[in-house]
């Protein structure tokens, strides 16, 4: 994908992000690989860990650091990750804990299965999952799981 590919505004959201994290590196022009993913997430994308790894992002500070046109360069590869996961895939996830089969599992399996399974997230994101996405637990503790599925492809309403 060339820079032509890219719009005014994605350039411009880029430039921002990149010119922002790197103020609060110093300004050199350059930001720490160890940011990588965070700078992809303030531009709405949501790469996994493991492509984070595999685009130079790192796990210590002071490793790496990149350009804003290397960090462009990241952020195409990214853009390009046109499917991080279909609603199939995370529904054949929750019908593992779904035993009557009826499309709910209780809140605390929810939980157990953002917080063990595949890429972790920790309490405090799995809370603000459940908080942006206003999910609704029945009386007995339980979650319709296929709208929280499409509460969170959605993304958050802010």
């Amino acid at each position: 994908m060339s820079t032509q590919e890219l719009t005014r505004e994605e350039l411009d959201d880029v430039r921002e992000v990149f010119d922002l994290f790197d103020f609060w590196d110093g300004r050199d022009g350059l930001i720490d690989a160890v940011k990588v993913g965070d700078l992809l997430r303030c531009v709405e994308l949501n790469p996994t860990l493991s492509l984070i790894k595999a685009w130079g992002g790192t796990d210590k500070p002071g490793e790496k650091q990149y350009s804003y046109e290397e960090f462009l360069a990241i952020y195409k590869q990214t853009k390009n990750v046109k499917e991080w996961g279909t609603f199939r895939d995370f529904e054949e996830a929750f019908k593992s804990f779904d035993r009557e089969g009826q499309g709910f599992i209780s809140a605390a399996e929810m939980r157990h299965l953002l917080t063990a399974m595949g890429e972790r997230l920790s309490d405090e994101q799995v809370d603000e999952i459940i908080k942006l996405t206003d999910i609704t637990i029945d009386l007995e503790g339980n979650v319709k799981y296929e709208d929280f599925i499409n509460k969170v492809m959605l993304g958050p309403k802010i």
